[in-house]
């Protein structure tokens, strides 16, 4: 097993995944693998059982690690992370860890000065825990994503943008309880903003895309899957973005062929996707050969796209990559 490990460092691998990992196998990884010390520069644990002491073991010893991941690794706390998150550490993953919440992020506000991307899903986060960011992040946090944090409401949003000014991707991906009135707030104080995921934030409307239509004028991609009060009249905001490269509209029930349309004017994107859509129709679909600059386009799905819709895109789309 020493030579395996050795023969990683050889071939220039500098990340590491570990699956169902005990803190016995910690304690065996860091006995056989002592050059992981100095070359071992990302560590993901899913699914492990170790507890806290694991955890430490293996951040202690992992002098040069720089991104961590816990996935489903539910005998972690959040003492666990107060004791050993590292000051080293720029890109943190924490997800489906039942034990993660509020406090955890206190911990990582508190400990990780230098953080550039974090990723959270935890059910149990609130709208306090983003209130612990300080202007100690504020210059480097750059990449920020909240999955399914159930409990966040536009409070949450209050804090983010007071605390983290100068983010450049925001996911807020399954935050169901923001509002067209937390949309607003990012789109007015973060103007940094390149990409944003609003999917399955059902309370978001067309309103809310007016908001980003007209102050995210840098924005380069967006996510709205799901999102299923958006129509026509939304996109027609979207519409008007120039600095748009990729747009994803997966099962936006309400969207038609006369959005469609308006998507048709947007000489900058290059990926759309509209897999889902039930309403849109092989004619209102067939509009699509006006985006020559198209590389990626998605249809699953789509009840309106027929073999002869595909033959006619593949045919006036020949650089695009299109996902039946």
């Amino acid at each position: 097993m020493q030579r395996f490990y050795n023969s990683l460092i050889r071939r220039g691998i500098r990340g590491v995944v570990l699956v169902s990992a005990s803190d016995d196998d910690i304690n065996e990884f860091i006995r056989q693998f002592p050059l992981s010390a100095h070359h071992v520069h990302a560590i993901s644990l899913k699914g492990c059982t170790i507890t806290d002491r694991g955890l430490e073991a293996i951040l202690d010893h992992l002098q040069v690690l720089f991104e961590l991941e816990l996935t489903g690794c539910n005998e972690i706390t959040e003492a666990g992370l107060w004791a050993c998150l590292t000051p080293r550490i720029v890109s943190l993953t924490l997800t489906d860890c039942i034990n993660i919440a509020d406090e955890a992020v206190g911990a990582v506000a508190q400990l990780l000065p230098s953080l550039y991307e974090f990723s959270l899903q935890a059910y149990h986060v609130t709208d306090a825990a983003l209130g612990y960011f300080s202007p100690k992040q504020s210059a480097s946090l750059s990449v920020l994503r909240l999955h399914s944090c159930w409990e966040l409401t536009n409070h949450g949003v209050v804090n983010i943008v007071h605390s983290l000014p100068n983010l450049t991707v925001l996911s807020l991906s399954g935050c169901s309880k923001v509002t067209d009135e937390g949309v607003e707030l990012l789109a007015e104080n973060l103007p940094r903003l390149r990409s944003l995921d609003l999917s399955w934030c059902p309370r978001v409307t067309d309103n809310a895309l007016e908001y980003i239509a007209c102050d995210l004028n840098h924005l380069e991609e967006l996510t709205l899957d799901r999102c299923v009060h958006i129509t026509d009249i939304g996109v027609g905001y979207i519409s008007t973005m120039q600095s748009l490269v990729a747009l994803f509209l997966r099962w936006c029930s309400q969207l038609r062929d006369f959005g469609v349309q308006h998507l048709c004017g947007m000489r900058s994107l290059q990926l759309l996707s509209l897999a889902g859509c039930p309403l849109l129709t092989s004619g209102g679909l067939s509009s699509l050969i006006q985006l020559r600059q198209l590389r990626e386009l998605e249809l699953t799905n789509c009840p309106g796209a027929s073999p002869e819709l595909f033959d006619y895109l593949h045919e006036h789309l020949p650089r695009c990559v299109i996902i039946e």
